[in-house]
């Protein structure tokens, strides 16, 4: 029986590592392009609005597919997805090593945001499968932030290779990884330990209505919804498009020194999450609590450097980047949110309808930076000052959300007769 219970552990374990291999990988395609801002934009010859919007339809895709890929996660399962979305992240990274003209650049970035939509959420959905599930809120903090060592690939290694290797080499490089990782995942990723049923039968386009409205219309998802919003964009808009352009032209920091800042943004982040992951675990009630102070912390450290008239000192960028890294494992909370408010076979479909959140708020904010950018004379100090105004409204909006969906939340449990001790322990062992 003990030899029986370690060989599933290594199963799991196991299982575990590809999944969150394949997702490192994928937030490297993810995040790519826009550490070769610079670069792209002289291959290309295009402006700061034109390029954000590669990104922008990149995020667009993987936004617009979201609810697909819940449903397709529900009825096909992890293994499945994560195969399809590796390779075809892998192509559209082949077909932008190719590129010389924009519409193959279109082509390319709406493949790898296609492909990208496919690998978190399902990493994510074998976790209450293969894990104990008062290990699962820790585990989720680890695999959402242990994938954004991701940004470090595409920060130092591909950024450096891009440098003395050229364009097509360093993003061919990267398609041959994605190759590699999706043929681990269908030869190692089960979607469940043997014996157990994952996948839901297909529905038909009214089932489908029917299942979308209950999810979202419990106000406890909507409260993974704006958690995510509020914590997760600010990092993202920084670490997918922004950010090393705003160090290097707006901030006057060197390459050097804005890829050891964006190196630091990933290592803050993984100093977060376990912290997160453990206060998830044994305060679920006070989850929200924790995602507010999170909103707070990066509003306050964008306040203080965009209050200053010149560049900010170095030590105060290091702040500033601490301050964001913590967005990331905020955002994983609002994956629990959808983990414990809805039913074991409606995870997918969950999960996808809170990541909607916070990649919409990217949208949005990726693109009006550029727009705002764009009218205030391109890449400067002062045109970058006024472009990162643009992510109040967002945080705001993601608080009041937050506030009022956490209120109705509570009503509804006590409506059901449902008391904060029960609610807690019930939250601990579900899977």
């Amino acid at each position: 029986m003990a030899k029986q219970r370690r060989t599933a552990h290594k199963r799991a374990g196991m299982v575990w590592f590809v999944g969150v291999a394949s997702y490192v990988v994928a937030v490297m395609h993810r995040t790519t392009f826009g550490v070769s801002g610079v670069a792209a934009a002289e291959r290309f010859e295009v402006s700061p609005d034109v390029l954000a919007s590669f990104v922008f339809l990149q995020v667009g895709v993987y936004l617009a597919m979201q609810v697909p890929a819940g449903l397709l996660l529900d009825r096909f399962g992890s293994r499945a997805l994560m195969t399809v979305g590796s390779l075809a992240m892998a192509a559209g990274q082949a077909l932008l090593a190719l590129a010389t003209e924009l519409p193959l650049v279109y082509v390319a970035r709406v493949v790898v945001g296609a492909g990208d939509s496919l690998i978190f959420v399902s990493t994510l959905a074998l976790l209450p499968r293969w894990f104990d599930a008062r290990r699962v809120p820790l585990l989720t903090q680890l695999t959402g932030t242990t994938g954004q060592l991701g940004q470090i690939l595409s920060a130092v290694p591909f950024l450096a290779l891009l440098g003395t290797a050229g364009w097509s080499a360093t993003y061919g490089g990267a398609a041959a990884l994605g190759v590699l990782l999706g043929v681990l995942v269908f030869a190692l990723v089960r979607d469940a330990p043997s014996g157990e049923a994952v996948h839901v039968p297909s529905m038909g386009l009214r089932e489908i209505r029917r299942v979308l409205a209950e999810v979202w219309h419990h106000p406890g998802t909507k409260i993974g919804y704006f958690s995510h919003m509020g914590t997760q964009f600010s990092g993202m808009v920084f670490g997918l498009m922004w950010g090393v352009p705003y160090l290097m032209q707006g901030q006057g920091r060197s390459s050097t020194e804005a890829s050891a800042l964006m190196t630091l943004f990933i290592v803050f982040t993984v100093m977060f999450a376990p912290v997160m992951g453990v206060f998830t675990a044994r305060h679920p009630l006070r989850r929200s609590w924790l995602v507010l102070a999170v909103i707070a912390t990066t509003a306050v450290g964008w306040t203080v450097v965009l209050a200053l008239s010149e560049p900010a000192p170095l030590w105060l960028l290091v702040v500033l980047v601490a301050a964001l890294a913590a967005g990331g494992p905020g955002s994983v909370i609002g994956f629990d949110f959808a983990r414990t408010f809805n039913a074991r076979q409606r995870l997918g479909i969950a999960q996808s309808v809170v990541n909607l959140g916070g990649f919409t708020a990217t949208l949005v904010v990726l693109q009006a930076v550029g727009w705002v950018m764009e009218a205030s004379g391109g890449y400067t100090f002062e045109a970058f000052r006024v472009a990162w105004l643009v992510q109040y409204p967002v945080w705001l909006l993601a608080t009041v959300g937050i506030v009022v969906q956490r209120r109705r939340t509570r009503a509804v449990l006590a409506a059901q007769g449902i008391t904060p001790r029960r609610v807690r322990d019930v939250w601990r062992l579900k899977r």
